[in-house]
């Protein structure tokens, strides 16, 4: 299937309940609408394909960067392509398709994390804090968690909002994953404020850090 047939197929899927979602949440008017379930199936029928890819991510279109995210094959991307896939994507719904599917699996991703986490862009630092939430549930002892904590209280209120999402995270598995450190993340997380006010569904954890860390450290002791 070429890049014509592809968007064809997407365009064949779409519905407007989709579409209205996606721009409540940032997208612009550059999409379908197509539900991931659809994308997913479609993605499985294509399998890996690096070039269909690459055509797809360069539409810009929502639902063929979804697509994208799917189907490339990490191996033949380079560092600096990877760079620029982020750098284009400020729909927060993509980026975290494309960091869960890509940049969370990349090799030697350490290499690049502390850039990123500096980053002047917006979406780097956003993907390089994920990868820093990453390392602190996977390999805390790469990292000084009070120094980590202190530059988390410093510069999260001035962070953009895309970066914030992430740099939260971090914040919070500090404060789930180290008793140590819980005091420290819960203080943090009432003097910022940030996510306070977050609407939540029914049934699921508020992002506001102080309840989350609270409510997974009740989980994991019961």
């Amino acid at each position: 299937m070429n890049l014509t047939q592809t968007l064809s197929q997407l365009e064949a899927l779409g519905n407007e309940t989709t579409r209205k979602h996606n721009l409540k949440f940032g997208a612009g008017n550059n999409q379908y609408g197509v539900k991931m379930g659809d994308i997913r199936a479609l993605a499985k029928k294509l399998k890996t394909n690096h070039e269909l890819a690459v055509e797809l991510w360069q539409t810009g279109n929502i639902d063929a960067r979804y697509l994208a995210c799917l189907i490339v094959d990490q191996k033949k991307l380079s560092l600096a392509e990877l760079e620029t896939m982020v750098r284009s994507e400020t729909f927060p719904h993509v980026a975290d398709c494309l960091y869960a599917n890509v940049i969370k699996t990349w090799p030697e991703s350490e290499s690049f994390r502390q850039k990123w986490v500096d980053s002047d862009d917006k979406m780097l630092a956003r993907a390089g804090w994920g990868l820093t939430t990453g390392a602190v549930n996977r390999n805390p002892g790469a990292l000084d968690l009070s120094a980590l904590l202190d530059r988390l209280e410093k510069e999260m209120p001035l962070a953009p909002t895309e970066v914030q999402w992430t740099m939260n995270n971090t914040l919070a598995g500090i404060g789930i994953n180290f008793a140590e450190h819980r005091e420290r993340a819960l203080t943090i997380g009432e003097k910022l404020g940030i996510y306070r006010d977050y609407p939540v569904s029914k049934g699921c954890t508020s992002p506001f850090a102080p309840i989350w860390i609270t409510e997974m450290v009740k989980r994991q002791n019961n």
